[in-house]
C-alpha cells in the first residue's frame, strides 16, 4: 500500500506539530506520523512553555504563524514574566500548563487543518532516489512518498534512558526507542551524534507538606503569548518553592557514585541553565542551600 503528499513530517512532537499544519496552511498536501495519536505534543520534561529566551521564541513562532502560543494560552495554569529586574527588552513570559490539555488541544488544531493527515504508525526507512528522501517505508510495510520529508523524532532516534544505574533503551518511559530509522539516515551520509537531555522526577502532591514550603502564585494581569488568542481560561494553580539543608545534602551525596552524571555512564555535562540537583551540589559544593520548585502536572491530577 502507498500513499503520496508534498510532505512527510515524521514524529508528532512540538517541532512536528508545528511544521506539519504550517506546511498544510500554505497549501501542501501533509501527512503527519507518530507512533501514538494519543501523545501529540507530549510535554514530557516539564509542562511549562517559555522562560528566558524561550518565551521570547514562542512569541516569534506565533507572529509567524505558528500555534504554539495559541495552545499554551488555552492550557495555562500558571503564567508568570520572568526577569523584570531588567530592561522590558528582556522580559520573558513562561507559562505552566496542564500536560494532558496540552495535548487535547495541539489534537483539536491539528484535527482541524485541511491537507492534513495524521497517520499512525513507525516509520523504520526512508526511501532515497538519486541521493534525495523521496518517502519512507513504516514498519508495516507501508510505503509514503513526498516531494520532502521532515523528520522531527526527538529522543526516539536509538535513545537510551538512564535512571540511577539501569540503562534502558526508550524515546520516553515505557515508548521504544527507533533504531533502524537512524540506520537509515546515518546510511546516507548524515552523521550521528547524541544529545543528553534530562527530566525531573514526579512526585504525589498529597505527600506534600505545602505549610512549610512558600507558594508563587501566578500573575493574574492580563498576559498571553499569542497576539491573537483568547485569554487563558483554566483556573490558576501556584508553584511552590523550598530549599535544601545539609540533611537533604548528606542524602544527595550518598546517592551520587550512582548518578549517570558522575559514575561515567553519560559523559555530557547537560543542559547548562537547567541543571539536576546533584549537579547543583558538586558544581556549587559551598553552597549550603538550593532551592527547589514545585510545580503542578495540570487541574485534575495530582502529579507535581
Amino acid at each position: 500500500m502507498t500513499f503520496k503528499y508534498d510532505v512527510l513530517v515524521i514524529g508528532g512532537g512540538h517541532a512536528g506539530c508545528e511544521a506539519a499544519p504550517a506546511a498544510a496552511n500554505i497549501g501542501a498536501k501533509v501527512c503527519l506520523i507518530t507512533m501514538d495519536m494519543n501523545k501529540i505534543a507530549q510535554m514530557s520534561c516539564n509542562p511549562a512553555v517559555g522562560g528566558i529566551a524561550k518565551g521570547q521564541i514562542v512569541r516569534e513562532i506565533d507572529a509567524l504563524g505558528g500555534q504554539m502560543g495559541l495552545v499554551t494560552d488555552a492550557t495555562a495554569i500558571q503564567f508568570r514574566m520572568l526577569n523584570r529586574s531588567k530592561g522590558p527588552a528582556v522580559w520573558s513570559p513562561r507559562a505552566q500548563c496542564d500536560r494532558e490539555k496540552f495535548i487535547t488541544e495541539w489534537k483539536r488544531i491539528l484535527d482541524g487543518t485541511e491537507n492534513l493527515d495524521i497517520f499512525q504508525d513507525q516509520v523504520e526507512e526512508l526511501i532515497v532516489k538519486d541521493g534525495h528522501a523521496i518517502g519512507v517505508r513504516t514498519i508495516w510495510g507501508i510505503e509514503l512518498f513526498a516531494r520532502t520529508v521532515v523528520i522531527t523524532a526527538g529522543t526516539f532516534l536509538n535513545g537510551l534512558m538512564h535512571i540511577g544505574k539501569r540503562k534502558v533503551e526508550g524515546g520516553r518511559c515505557s515508548e521504544p526507542a527507533v533504531h533502524n530509522l537512524t540506520e537509515s539516515i546515518t546510511r546516507w551520509g548524515i552523521r550521528k551524534n547524541r544529545m543528553k537531555t534530562g527530566t525531573p522526577v514526579r512526585i504525589d502532591k498529597r505527600s506534600v507538606h505545602f505549610d512549610e514550603m512558600e507558594a508563587q502564585p501566578g500573575e493574574n494581569d492580563y498576559h498571553q503569548f499569542s497576539f491573537i488568542g483568547p485569554y487563558r481560561n483554566l483556573p490558576q494553580l501556584p508553584c511552590w518553592l523550598c530549599n535544601t539543608n545539609e540533611d537533604a545534602h548528606n542524602i544527595l551525596r550518598k546517592g551520587i557514585p550512582d548518578s549517570p552524571l558522575f559514575n561515567g555512564q553519560i559523559e555530557s555535562i547537560g543542559p547548562r541553565y537547567c541543571p539536576s540537583i546533584e549537579t547543583k551540589l558538586v558544581t556549587f559544593a559551598e553552597k549550603k542551600s538550593h532551592p527547589l520548585f514545585l510545580e503542578p502536572e495540570g487541574v485534575d491530577t495530582n502529579e507535581m
